[in-house]
């Protein structure tokens, strides 16, 4: 089995329906960070729940395309990535248009770059005195806000809304271990759900609860700093869930919509034979409560 984000799965399986989809691993989850020279343009107000996807930064993008004559580079994980239909949808709301390699049309160009690579990518645009900016799972964008270097311009939440929160990353697993290990499956996906069920309730409660996640995340990916990881957990902002994680038929078919529309995705998928919706388990949809 593996954990995707949806369009390369829905890309993947065009090429070999060898797997099935299985399973949410979270909701929303993603957000916009741009850097000073960017933001110098725009000025987003000082509390990160005031910042909503208006039109501000597709002004100053469509300002700096003005002023350089060519796209503003922002870094996405993948070019077949939720992050890449997110930023597509709010780009095309305003008027501004999205290019996957270089041009001098197109007011942004995304650039394919891993998480972890996404801060130095912004510093050193900054040190150039480029524009930019990058599209990443959370809490990536918030470490550099921490770390004042960028800024968080909007969360993924507010430019894709969708009933508990839009399809992120995914589940899936092969044919042949959902054939001949169900029992096996059925059990990690529980323990995936339960987990997440753990970490709303950190983050209702908070201190010590909370300080416990903090500390697991920390110990696997120490870049994640602990004021970037509380302010992505915030439950005041809620710009990522775990609640709800069995299959959503028509949250996939929001994110494949857009995909195809972009030409992030060269054809569509049937969801009905994609899905299967076997693996759901009692925390998967479980009250989460103080």
């Amino acid at each position: 089995m593996a954990f995707v984000m949806t369009p390369l799965a829905l890309d993947m399986y065009t090429e070999r329906p060898h797997f099935r989809w299985i399973g949410l691993m979270h909701r929303d989850g993603n957000a916009l960070a741009i850097n000073e020279r960017l933001n110098h343009y725009v000025q987003l107000p000082a509390q990160r729940r005031d910042r909503i996807p208006n039109d501000q930064v597709a002004k100053a993008l469509k300002r700096a395309h003005q002023e350089r004559q060519r796209a503003t580079e922002i870094a996405v994980p993948h070019l077949l990535s939720t992050h890449t239909v997110v930023l597509y949808r709010y780009l095309k709301e305003h008027g501004l248009r999205l290019d996957y390699d270089t041009s001098e049309d197109a007011e942004v160009v995304v650039v394919a770059t891993p998480p972890s690579q996404s801060p130095a990518f912004l510093k050193s645009s900054s040190n150039r005195a480029k524009f930019a900016g990058f599209e990443q799972s959370l809490p990536w964008a918030d470490v550099v806000e921490t770390q004042n270097f960028g800024k968080v311009a909007w969360y993924s939440k507010d430019v894709m809304p969708w009933p508990k929160g839009h399809v992120e990353c995914i589940a899936i697993a092969s044919i042949k271990t959902i054939e001949q290990k169900q029992a096996a499956l059925k059990e990690v996906m529980h323990y995936i759900h339960l987990a997440g069920h753990d970490i709303e309730r950190a983050r209702l409660v908070g201190g010590k609860q909370l300080d416990a996640i903090v500390d697991i995340v920390q110990t696997y990916i120490p870049e994640h700093t602990k004021p970037a990881i509380k302010a992505s957990l915030s439950a005041e902002l809620d710009v990522i869930n775990y609640t709800d994680l069995g299959v959503d038929k028509a949250g996939l078919q929001q994110i494949m919509g857009y995909a195809l529309e972009a030409g992030i995705l060269k054809q569509p998928v049937d969801i009905d034979r994609f899905a299967d919706e076997r693996f759901a388990s009692d925390q998967t949809v479980a009250p989460v409560t103080e």
